[in-house]
């Protein structure tokens, strides 16, 4: 068969070039390290690589949300600690102010440093972040959450909403503590209800309401409290009635009392401590929650009144109830820095699995598209001997006519 000039030409020239992409081919492989870096280097090898680099994007998506993850709680965490030592000194001062040494004025004095103390957890309560976001007002960052009234109350503008990162497949671990959780959701010391003992006339024996439960919600009805009871002036016999309109109902009928008995009515367990004198009476409220500053307001109160207080039975009743709220409040700030501690925990943990599984990860990209340095230098000069040898043929041949034959 006879090949024409034409043909010779056009299946050098497709030759060459064919040659000449192996070497740049080559080139790019070497230059990279990688043996495979498109699927025509490998289908396979392509496309599990393709998941590889999925795997290994998720994985740094996850790390960066564990950094802010972590940075989040790690501040809260650091409040946490402030608050405790804020309210151990209020414990402090507490003990210190009832020891009956102290005057009005020491008192007085002690009264202003707790109210320093409250501005001090307020402030607490509005820390921000780096980002100047308020890390207790849930999902208003920008609202500030806390603020006192005139009346020595505060108030919280923030909501309820608590943010959660993605920090590795079906995990989301929260980034913040809402405000209502952290400062005012704070378990009443005597159970379900508050006691409030009246001004006018006033109880003088120092009975005091110990615990206050619902124990059957079936039988429990909200609706008609608060419930007020009374020792009658004569017998000194206990009597607990409701707020039924137009005549409150008695729900405990008149019997003798003994101290530190447990009254049952309407679903509620009330056990008081104290003898009662004749007379004496009270109102339990429901109450399940008594916020942080509510408490030490009330500490405030009672440190004010001091020794001018003109029973001070009902004062020692007072502050036993001040003294088991503190310490509530320190049990329940103590648990939201446990909170946090462990979701740090958690965070290191998840971190710690990421690194291992980015580790073996890396290891089986490796073990599919590192090159074989070697055997591919050893290829690439191959090639480049290949190459020249069809340019220097083509090139002689070229150069040849009939001419050359005549």
């Amino acid at each position: 068969m006879r090949v024409s000039t034409s043909q010779f030409y056009l299946q050098s020239a497709l030759l060459m070039n064919q040659k000449s992409a192996d070497v740049n081919n080559q080139m790019e492989h070497l230059s990279s390290g990688k043996r495979v870096l498109t699927a025509k280097d490998d289908a396979v090898s392509y496309g599990t690589l393709a998941g590889f680099n999925d795997d290994l994007a998720s994985i740094e998506k996850y790390k960066r949300n564990i950094t802010m993850a972590e940075s989040q709680n790690s501040m809260q965490e650091v409040i946490f600690a402030d608050a405790e030592t804020l309210l151990d000194k209020f414990k402090q001062d507490m003990l210190l102010a009832n020891n009956g040494r102290m005057s009005s004025e020491d008192l007085q004095s002690i009264a202003d440093q707790m109210r320093h103390g409250l501005d001090q957890l307020i402030d607490l309560g509005n820390s921000q972040d780096e980002k100047g976001d308020y890390i207790f007002s849930g999902f208003q960052t920008q609202q500030k959450p806390f603020s006192q009234q005139v009346d020595g109350s505060v108030d919280y503008s923030g909501d309820t909403g608590v943010n959660e990162l993605q920090v590795a497949k079906n995990i989301q671990i929260p980034t913040n503590q809402t405000g209502d959780a952290a400062f005012l959701n704070i378990d009443n010391a005597i159970g379900d209800f508050t006691a409030t003992y009246p001004t006018v006339p006033v109880n003088t024996s120092g009975v005091a309401v110990e615990s206050a439960n619902v124990v059957d919600r079936n039988a429990y009805n909200v609706s008609i409290g608060p419930h007020t009871f009374s020792f009658d002036p004569i017998t000194n016999d206990l009597t607990v009635t409701d707020s039924t309109l137009p005549i409150p109902a008695v729900v405990f009928p008149p019997a003798p009392y003994v101290a530190g008995q447990t009254i049952s009515f309407d679903g509620i367990d009330v056990t008081l401590s104290g003898n009662p004198l004749p007379g004496d009476s009270f109102v339990i409220n429901e109450k399940q929650n008594i916020s942080i500053f509510e408490t030490l307001n009330n500490a405030i109160s009672w440190a004010e009144q001091g020794v001018v207080s003109t029973n001070q039975e009902q004062h020692q009743v007072d502050y036993n109830t001040v003294l088991d709220q503190l310490s509530s409040a320190m049990n329940h700030i103590y648990s939201r820095r446990a909170d946090a501690g462990i979701r740090l925990q958690a965070l290191d943990n998840q971190q710690s699995k990421h690194l291992d599984v980015e580790l073996n990860i890396s290891k089986g990209k490796s073990s599919i598209e590192d090159l074989d340095f070697a055997k591919a230098i050893s290829e690439f000069e191959q090639s480049k001997i290949a190459l020249q040898a069809s340019q220097q043929t083509f090139s002689k041949v070229q150069g040849l006519s009939l001419f050359n034959y005549i």
